[in-house]
């Protein structure tokens, strides 16, 4: 006989609550200080966004202590800090919007409804998705619909274009961008594809210049990505949203299979497509012109949003000029696609480097949570939510700073907008589901003993 024995895991959720407690305590303590410095007095209704938000984090503890008690006790106060702090700079847009008299549309109010909207679905995913496998299911259900919701922008009546891009849908007078959406959906067709077929697609194929290639017959799903991908880019010129998603399965191809060869094939299939968008399209084209020379007389008012955000990195320095007392208003869209521009004039190097912190923080854990999980599919999903995460973060950073071209995607959490704060929620949701998975206690085998049955990556529960 087996003699197995149990040991206790740590579940943490005192230390989870006290982050939360901290998260609060910062973010509303932000949101006091933009009013101050903005408008000399604090904001009237200070006392409703910290009850607000004290709530809607005891809500978050009680579903986490309840459904996932060993879930990551850091994942859920960072999403909270990062998105209170967002509120509290699109405050000190917005009132600098009207006090200097520009017309603006992202206000505080509309992020925090946003917000609750947010929590409420992560507190249903944490709830109501008992075990991360029974995603596996839906597996070309996910890719049907993650396809549908990328194409919706190009039905006629139906899509709208933005800033050159044809990625918003509008309905009943509210838009939102489907992609946002999307990205979780080919996150979990793409985690269920390949933990089925990594095998083959690790150790079939022809060898050519020492690079591994697939087989014909897997070589098919990954074309069909790569069509997606290109459909985006050349139909509703968006290069962020087309490398977001072929980067995503060409990384979860690379985790599935430890095969760098799919880095390499992933790129070289990528580059021509780009390189086309660069030379042929103005909108991309003009995005080059301003990475290049955003400066130069002939190119700054059509670069002023760039030109106009790099002023606004410079005039913060080390540590900022205080919440409340910059002036990001000058800088076209400083809510949502130059919101860490915005950050950076109004707390400093000092805080953009915290910001950033925070989110390689957030990734870490994500990746702490695949390598914890012991099937392949919740390993695939937590490493490929946790690497659209990043990616976000480098392209819009490295966008707003210069090192590579602006995108328009948007930092997670903390820029303005609906869709990509709602869809963000449900990922921290399904990260803190799968971080559970990862942490929670399991039988160990006593040394000499008969291992006991294991269930196999392929078996879903019912």
């Amino acid at each position: 006989m087996a003699t197995v024995v149990s040991y206790t895991a740590r579940p943490r959720r005192l230390t989870q609550g006290l982050l939360l407690l901290a998260a609060v305590i910062i973010g509303v303590g932000a949101y006091a200080l933009v009013g101050l410095g903005r408008h000399d007095e604090l904001p009237e209704n200070l006392m409703t966004v910290g009850i607000g938000a004290l709530v809607l984090v005891i809500a978050l503890q009680v579903a986490v202590m309840w459904r996932t008690p060993y879930a990551d006790p850091v994942i859920l106060p960072i999403v909270v800090l990062l998105n209170l702090l967002g509120i509290a700079m699109i405050e000190s847009i917005h009132g600098a919007n009207t006090i200097y008299e520009i017309r603006s549309s992202a206000s505080a109010d509309r992020q925090m409804l946003w917000a609750v909207v947010g929590v409420g679905l992560c507190i249903a995913v944490v709830v109501l998705l008992r075990d991360h496998r029974r995603l596996r299911r839906y597996t070309w259900i996910s890719a049907v619909a993650g396809g549908v919701l990328l194409l919706l922008p190009l039905v006629p009546g139906l899509g709208s274009a933005r800033n050159g891009s044809q990625i918003w849908i509008s309905i009943a007078g509210y838009s939102f961008q489907p992609a946002e959406l999307a990205k979780i959906a080919f996150a979990i067709f793409f985690a269920g594809y390949l933990v089925s077929r990594r095998d083959t697609l690790a150790l079939a194929g022809p060898k050519v210049l020492g690079i591994q290639l697939p087989r014909w017959s897997d070589f098919g799903p990954i074309l069909v990505a790569w069509g997606f991908a290109m459909a985006v880019l050349v139909f509703q010129t968006d290069l962020g949203t087309s490398l977001m998603f072929f980067g995503l399965f060409v990384v979860m191809l690379y985790v599935a299979t430890d095969r760098l060869s799919w880095l390499i094939i992933g790129a070289v299939m990528f580059l021509p497509p780009a390189v086309f968008a660069a030379t042929q399209m103005g909108h991309v084209r003009t995005r080059i012109t301003c990475w290049l020379d955003p400066l130069s007389s002939e190119n700054y008012s059509s670069c002023m949003q760039i030109s106009q955000g790099l002023f606004g990195l410079s005039n913060g320095g080390l540590t900022g000029a205080g919440l409340g007392e910059g002036r990001p208003d000058v800088v076209p869209h400083a809510e949502s696609d130059f919101i860490f521009a915005s950050f950076a004039e109004e707390l400093g190097m000092v805080g953009a480097f915290a910001l950033l912190l925070l989110y390689l923080l957030l990734v870490q854990r994500a990746i702490r949570a695949a390598v914890g999980i012991s099937d392949g599919f919740g390993t695939l999903l937590a490493g490929g939510l946790g690497f659209v995460m990043a990616l976000q973060v480098f392209v819009v950073v490295g966008g707003v700073t210069r090192v590579i071209p602006l995108t328009g995607l948007t930092l997670p959490f903390l820029a303005a907008g609906g869709s990509s704060l709602v869809c963000n929620w449900i990922i921290a949701g399904i990260l803190v589901r799968l971080s559970d998975a990862a942490r929670r206690p399991a039988a160990r085998q006593v040394p000499g003993a008969a291992p006991t049955a294991a269930r196999r990556d392929s078996e879903v529960p019912a």
